[in-house]
């Protein structure tokens, strides 16, 4: 689904009366939630877990970091495996995603772009997760996402925050954008990570610094200079599809023209035929994120999908973490005091 716009006024002063409305629903939203976590008895794996997770529906560029903070311990000998709901696929799980096997509409789209870094698990039920994950090999777990999940106990939790966006309006789903309050999230944050440029994070950096909470800073960059010579037709289908064709044009890329489709959009074959028409009118290259390309596979041969996916050019990106020696070191104190408890 699209974010109302509502949820990201101009001005936090300008909250809009469908916001003002619909605060009551949050509140119950907020309350339910909280309860569910007060009421909860999360499981202790054997194995290290961390979380990074965000405090906002919508993308907050937690894969990228989730891939960025993977890579780095598995440079260092851990044995990491991922551990994801799935969101936008039918498996339940346990399940380890295989990339050859398993499409978008299986175990979900951002599952498999982690399981190119690292194994890749996806668990309706995360301790049942963790579990088939020490079984699979695992020694270290990184749950992508589940911060508000309180079923399996973390040892450290990161909470990523757009620096664009912040976080909105500051009221609750359905009112807002906030999964929580921010307090709340706050009390089970070890670390608070701001993706992107801007300033509309610097309040909630403020109030984690106050808690002695640490921040840093990310941005995202693909791994290697891309290819973006003559005009491309952009589309994407993430939180903030405006990220990704910033990202373009602060790489010098001319961009004939963007599509916007809601995050975790189903690609279909008419969705396929317009933008192969519209990419032949502006006689322009295709180009789409990582996570939308992942979508685009396994569609049957012959199909307009399955042209669009061989004409479509894609933007690998990784999030660049300033201080990332210090935040290593701080995971890797919370994995021995994890291993010593075990």
């Amino acid at each position: 689904m699209r974010e109302p716009r509502f949820w990201y006024p101009a001005s936090r002063n300008r909250t809009g009366i469908a916001a003002r409305l619909l605060a009551p629903a949050g509140f119950l939203y907020g309350a339910a939630g909280g309860l569910k976590r007060q009421l909860a008895k999360p499981v202790q794996s054997t194995l290290p877990v961390i979380c990074i997770g965000n405090i906002t529906s919508g993308g907050a560029g937690k894969t990228p970091v989730a891939m960025t903070i993977a890579s780095l311990l598995l440079k260092q000998g851990e044995r990491v495996h991922f551990l994801s709901r799935g969101y936008g696929g039918r498996e339940r799980g346990p399940i380890r995603v295989d990339p050859f096997h398993h499409g978008a509409h299986d175990v979900g789209d951002e599952p498999l772009l982690l399981a190119a870094v690292a194994p890749t698990w996806v668990a309706a039920d995360r301790p049942k997760g963790a579990a088939a994950a020490e079984r699979g090999g695992a020694g270290l777990i990184i749950m992508d996402d589940g911060f508000q999940n309180p079923s399996l106990a973390k040892d450290f939790s990161i909470l990523v925050v757009d620096a664009a966006v912040g976080l909105g309006n500051g009221r609750l789903i359905p009112a807002g954008p906030l999964r929580e309050k921010v307090d709340s999230a706050l009390a089970r944050t070890n670390a608070v990570i701001l993706t992107g440029r801007g300033h509309a994070g610097d309040g909630i950096a403020a109030r984690a610094r106050a808690r002695g909470i640490p921040v840093f800073r990310s941005i995202v960059r693909p791994p290697s200079p891309p290819e973006t010579g003559g005009p491309l037709l952009a589309f994407a289908g993430i939180g903030r599809p405006d990220k990704f064709f910033q990202t373009l044009r602060d790489l010098g890329a001319e961009i004939a023209e963007t599509v916007s489709y809601p995050d975790h959009h189903v690609y279909r074959d008419s969705d396929a035929l317009a933008l192969l028409v519209r990419a032949r009118e502006l006689d322009a290259r295709l180009i789409t994120t990582e996570k939308d390309a992942v979508r685009l596979t396994h569609a049957a041969p012959g199909t307009p999908l399955a042209r669009l996916a061989e004409m479509t050019a894609t933007l690998p990106v990784r999030a660049h973490i300033a201080e990332i020696d210090t935040l290593m070191a701080l995971i890797r104190d919370a994995v021995t005091r994890a291993r010593r408890r075990g």
